[in-house]
């Protein structure tokens, strides 16, 4: 079997798919973007064409290897995106051809079902608790909220009381039997993480995420060893390489590697047995569409240090497929059974994708602070 073409989508609201097609009429999809970066991606994805075209699509660790060591500059978030998303059609070819799941191929499924967890927002205590009432009325079981944007560098008192009033009706909305993750977002310096995280401890977070920027393991250490909630991370990281210093450091105890920007399943596969020796569980992160979900899913299914697997629960299931797949993944009570289809488990309805396209300008947004420097989002 060889690779004949490789072909990428701009589908709203901000996500890129790739179809690689091959000599045996086997076709297989991946999701691979940097959210604000897509047409980044799609180009490095041009450019890998000379590699992929006439290889052997079974070869995938091989064709990983290919891509990624042979550059002399490596990892990075646009060729790991680009690699993690024709990993993800790889192993969908290859599933495909051998009529089995792609779990099964990597080690065998850890679970019958796998739990789930959706966003919430809301400006106000009130607000915040009715969006969590809502989630709880679709099935879920765990939810995940961020402190509002802007974060100044040392903000006040005022801004503290309001979030930990926030986490608290939260809490008091969902009661005792359902999770909370508090999402940090890289928004908070090192000055106030420790002072955000003591004044919604009483709370009993499930994880903060991301507490600091990725790039200071030593300093998200610091802030872990001064908290009994555990810490996360993982968005941000690129391949196995990225993640040993999180673990050798200490630095989270939930990892969240990003299935189509670490590396692609298997990478994930193995960061994850790299945490399962540090006694570290994994929540993999997902705020993209339907094959990226698709994708965690496999991932998830096979991981026997898994945690739970983030959804963002768009109220139009895009992001579960509704339209973009002849059959959206089902979420029942938190949860999502383990599927015995072949390849992702999916089928793309790709006369749906052709219809809408879109031009693949989304951007990241820019926030500042109030004296008009640059804040993070």
């Amino acid at each position: 079997m060889k690779i004949t073409n490789l072909e990428t989508f701009h589908v709203p609201p901000r996500w890129m798919f790739l179809k690689i097609s091959t000599d045996e009429g086997i076709a297989g999809w991946g999701e691979p973007v940097i959210e604000g970066r897509a047409k980044t991606v799609e180009a490095a994805i041009n450019e890998l064409r000379p590699v992929l075209i006439g290889a052997d699509p079974m070869r995938i660790e091989h064709l990983w290897q290919t891509m990624y060591c042979t550059t002399f500059y490596r990892g990075g978030p646009i060729l790991t995106a680009c690699i993690s998303g024709i990993e993800q059609a790889l192993w969908d070819i290859k599933g495909k051809y051998y009529g089995a799941p792609v779990y099964d191929l990597i080690g065998g499924k850890c679970r019958d079902k796998i739990r789930m967890y959706a966003h919430i927002g809301g400006s106000t205590p009130e607000e915040a608790a009715e969006s969590a009432r809502n989630r709880m009325a679709q099935g879920f079981n765990a939810v995940k909220m961020s402190p509002d944007a802007p974060v100044e560098h040392v903000d006040t008192l005022g801004y503290v009381d309001r979030f930990a009033e926030k986490v608290a009706a939260v809490r008091a909305a969902v009661g005792k039997e359902t999770d909370i993750g508090i999402d940090f977002h890289g928004r908070i310096h090192a000055g106030m993480a420790n002072r955000l995280i003591d004044a919604i401890e009483p709370y009993y977070p499930m994880f903060i995420e991301e507490p600091l920027l990725p790039e200071n393991k030593d300093m998200m250490a610091y802030v872990a060893s001064k908290t009994s909630v555990p810490i996360a991370t993982g968005e941000r990281l690129f391949t196995k390489w990225a993640f040993r210093e999180v673990l050798e450091t200490k630095a989270a105890t939930v990892l969240q590697p990003d299935i189509c920007h670490c590396g692609g399943i298997f990478e994930a596969k193995k960061i994850a047995a790299m945490a399962e020796a540090y006694y570290v569980s994994v929540a993999p992160h997902n705020p993209l569409g339907p094959i990226s979900l698709a994708a965690c899913l496999q991932a998830d299914a096979c991981i026997p240090n898994f945690l739970i697997q983030e959804h963002p629960g768009m109220m139009d299931g895009l992001d579960r497929g509704v339209g973009y797949l002849k059959e959206p993944i089902v979420i029942k009570d938190s949860f999502v059974d383990v599927t015995n289809k072949p390849g992702l488990g999916i089928e793309v309805d790709e006369d749906y994708v052709r219809s809408h396209t879109f031009a693949g300008d989304w951007d990241t947004p820019r926030l500042f602070h109030t004296d008009g420097s640059v804040a993070q989002w």
